[in-house]
């Protein structure tokens, strides 16, 4: 939150904020007129939160201070000219291309589509007998996402961005999905020399990540909180995590990197989407350095940050195995490695080159309770990103799954 504000208007609203439980960033993004008002919100103030969350969904906070020190408004400043954005606002030239481009915000970009998707297991997103995920993967209907981020007494002014948001990574007819493998195949190197990484084709077991043991590095971040908690709490099985809600789990191949850390700020800065779904989100470590844990948490991800010193999560990945790749072949040599770190690029986080770098991570989607994996993807190239429009799908059927179960339960 104290990023999010920076040195502006908002930051004397701070105690009133935090007072009337304003305390995380992505519940602010979406208030509605009638709780500015309540709190006392200025039009400097709603205009400077437009700016910001508009800064903030394409990871630009940066400039914060200086666009809301123009006193101009945020259409005014999408109206200026590059030359302007570069010569007032001193903007990289990256930068003012991800400002002034208003139909996306920080989020995973599709594959070119030079390149065809892999023929086999596309759609083996989960095995028979393990997995939740079982009915067709159709486009959703607009009706269902509007019913579901309503709540009880809500109004519609205050849903409306969210359902605009959920809207945009609607499922497309015909969408494939990436589902198991992480992303297409690697380009060959010149003279082949160098082969695509190894896939693993199947959803991993549920029973090989049920009972694994993980401790909480940190907690979810709410605003005037330690940086880093210093008492860590007692190890715990991972099924308690998801017994009474479903969670995503973000294994992250090393804190520091700077596609690990764009990839969990893409994903965290949806988190207002997944608190509508009722999705948990768990970033995971399998290597335990203070100062990274410090430096990852909570800039990057603010949510529950969880060690696995066993690397069990890793190893489900991988089929039972560590996935491992090295930086001659598995990046310098790797076009779809380069890209991806061209991109995390963009984003304009910082890195750092401490760590084990080489295990690679990924994401699951597990169901709550004993109910199974929804959704697994690899990191198969350094610095794949698991589709934010599957990861909300799969959500999305997780809770249309649990409505349809409550409601057939009522009429027994």
């Amino acid at each position: 939150m104290e990023e999010f504000v920076g040195n502006g208007s908002l930051r004397e609203l701070l105690p009133r904020l935090l007072e009337e439980g304003w305390d995380d960033v992505s519940a602010l993004k979406i208030i509605n007129s009638e709780d500015m008002n309540e709190i006392g919100m200025s039009q400097q103030h709603k205009e400077a939160l437009e700016i910001r969350s508009y800064l903030h969904d394409r990871a630009l906070l940066q400039y914060g201070n200086k666009l809301e020190a123009t006193g101009k408004c945020l259409p005014e400043l999408l109206s200026l000219s590059r030359a302007d954005l570069s010569s007032q606002l001193e903007m990289k030239r990256g930068h003012i291309a991800r400002f002034l481009d208003r139909t996306s915000a920080c989020a995973t970009d599709p594959p070119p589509v030079s390149h065809s998707p892999l023929t086999t297991r596309r759609n083996s997103m989960a095995s028979k007998n393990n997995s939740i995920y079982r009915k067709d993967l159709s486009s959703l209907n607009s009706g269902k996402l509007k019913s579901m981020t309503r709540t009880p007494g809500s109004n519609s002014s205050y849903n409306l961005p969210l359902e605009q948001s959920m809207a945009s990574f609607k499922i497309k007819e015909g969408h494939v999905f990436k589902g198991i493998v992480a992303a297409i195949p690697a380009d060959l190197t010149p003279c082949g020399c160098v082969q695509p990484p190894t896939i693993v084709k199947s959803v991993a077991p549920y029973s090989t990540i049920e009972n694994i043991s993980v401790q909480k590095l940190t907690p979810e971040y709410k605003i005037g909180m330690e940086r880093l908690v210093k008492t860590k709490t007692p190890p715990m099985k991972s099924l308690e995590l998801w017994r009474e809600k479903p969670a995503i789990f973000l294994c992250i191949r090393r804190p520091g990197c700077i596609m690990c850390r764009a990839e969990a700020h893409q994903l965290y800065s949806k988190k207002s989407i997944f608190d509508a779904l009722g999705v948990q989100l768990y970033a995971v470590l399998h290597e335990q350095i203070e100062a990274e844990v410090k430096d990852f948490w909570p800039r990057y991800w603010g949510g529950v940050v969880l060690s696995d010193r066993g690397k069990e999560f890793f190893k489900a990945l991988g089929g039972g195995n560590l996935l491992k790749g090295k930086f001659i072949s598995g990046f310098l040599f790797n076009p779809r490695a380069i890209a991806n770190y061209k991109r995390a690029k963009t984003i304009a986080v910082d890195q750092n080159f401490r760590g084990a770098g080489e295990i690679k991570g990924g994401l699951f989607i597990v169901g709550r309770g004993k109910s199974g994996i929804a959704y697994q993807f690899i990191e198969r190239n350094f610095g794949d990103w698991a589709p934010l429009d599957e990861v909300i799908e799969i959500c999305t059927r997780l809770q249309n799954n649990e409505h349809q179960s409550i409601g057939v339960n009522k009429i027994r």
